[in-house]
């Protein structure tokens, strides 16, 4: 059994530490937000993940999962610390390592023997190396001379199946040159080894470009089958079954072939413009992904543009299901409903917004057209007297609504579902004037 410390109980580092105490190890999480930590002590989750509170609850009553704010006991305790704190993009696209800095110089300041330092926040090629001098930096002013090995462990989470993804991950990734780092990290995935899972072990620059390189793919493919909607609109194909198609041909894959009104969320914005970032500070251009980013916003913008098209009055009132950029999670982190809503409010539309779990962080995210949006009781509530409604997220919840009632609710008949939740559902096109995305009927 290890004890492991992790540093950052955001969406990443909460869930890897509930994770390891789950795997058998001894976990502290640690947190410089005292309030924040005082809330886990008590149960409390700061962010929405299924499954996340009965393991939390479950590990910490056994005695394997506890929290603090004290990193210097987080550190002297434990034989693997995993830097798991927020990288957040700067305005010219690159991550910024603040608090990536701070920690690793924190962890000099306190080590007291050979550690563990695993790198699991999404960081750019070279973040291994500079933690590392950080590191030996500070034992240097110490007059100390630990040994201690840096490693690379990317985090591939999906927000809303996190837990999931952490307990049956596709693979696992360790970047290090050090066979006793290795051997460590297989102990601390030891449940993941033993069941076979596939363990890829590589330096640190490659574990930390799979990361990026992985996140960026998957937003191309987004972007692709977005485009190739806007495409099926003009030209009368039905982008569901070009995606169909497609995803028929082993070498691409059904996944990530759904069109929708564009990417959002904590990873694809940030990591793509991360990435375009470091190729231009090594001399090189990432056309492919740059063409990425702007068809996304592009996307947005051509959503946002149809809803206006079909309500040329500027004070219609356009109902809102779904906020969040993806279901089964709160995190509103560059939802394509801000640009949309934003887009609207300031042509001058009222908004009526029902979301199970994004209403929150979308008050503040939103607050300057506060004057202009409704936060509703439920979907039923946010359609009553609107003149449009938006299928923005595709909350299971929205899937079984009774569009009969949702239909006597309104005071218009224009439905965009911009998920395509709807699609095949014949009900929505006697009861609407029902837009796909990228369907001609």
């Amino acid at each position: 059994m290890k004890n492991i410390a992790v540093i950052g109980t955001g969406y990443v580092g909460l869930v890897q530490g509930v994770i390891l105490a789950e795997f058998g190890m001894q976990a502290v999480c640690m947190d410089v937000d005292v309030q924040k930590i005082e809330r886990l002590r008590q149960g409390i989750l700061p962010i929405y993940e299924p499954g996340l509170k009965e393991l939390l609850d479950k590990n910490m009553s056994q005695g394997r999962l506890r929290f603090t704010s004290d990193m210097q006991s987080a550190v002297l305790g434990s034989e693997v610390i995993f830097i798991a704190v927020g990288t957040p993009p700067q305005e010219d696209g690159s991550a910024d390592l603040h608090y990536v800095e701070q920690v690793a110089r924190q962890i000099g300041q306190f080590m007291d023997g050979y550690r563990v330092i695993v790198d699991k926040s999404t960081v750019p090629v070279g973040t291994g190396k500079y933690v590392r001098a950080i590191i030996q930096q500070e034992l240097e002013k110490r007059g100390e001379n630990f040994e201690f090995d840096v490693v690379s462990n990317p985090e591939f989470l999906r927000e809303g199946k996190a837990v999931q993804d952490c307990l049956r991950p596709d693979r696992v990734v360790i970047g290090t040159e050090s066979e006793q780092a290795a051997e460590i990290m297989r102990q601390v995935y030891d449940v993941l080894y033993i069941n076979q899972t596939p363990f890829l072990f590589t330096n640190l620059e490659t574990a930390e470009m799979i990361k990026y390189a992985s996140n960026a793919f998957l937003a191309v493919k987004i972007s692709f089958i977005n485009e190739m909607a806007l495409l099926a609109d003009q030209v009368g194909a039905d982008v569901q079954e070009i995606a169909r198609g497609m995803g028929m041909d082993g070498r691409i894959s059904p996944k990530f072939l759904h069109a929708g009104p564009g990417y959002g969320g904590s990873c694809f914005p940030k990591d793509t413009r991360a990435i375009v970032d470091i190729a231009k500070k090594h001399g090189e251009e990432m056309m492919v992904v740059q063409a990425a980013i702007q068809a996304n916003a592009k996307q947005k913008a051509r959503m946002a543009e149809r809803i206006l098209q079909a309500l040329p009055d500027g004070s219609s009132t356009i109902a809102f299901w779904g906020l969040s950029f993806k279901p089964e999670t709160d995190d509103m982190r560059d939802a394509p409903a801000l640009d949309i809503i934003a887009k609207l409010a300031q042509a001058g539309m009222h908004i009526r917004a029902y979301c199970p779990q994004g209403m929150r962080e979308a008050k503040w995210r939103l607050a300057e057209f506060e004057s202009q949006i409704t936060y509703c009781q439920d979907e039923y509530d946010a359609a009553k007297d609107a003149d449009a409604l938006v299928l923005m997220t595709e909350w299971h919840q929205f899937r079984g609504a009774d569009l009969r009632k949702v239909s006597g609710l309104m005071k218009g008949k224009l439905f965009f579902d911009l998920r395509n939740v709807f699609a095949k559902n014949k009900q929505a096109r006697e009861l609407f004037d029902y837009h796909g995305v990228g369907r001609p009927y």
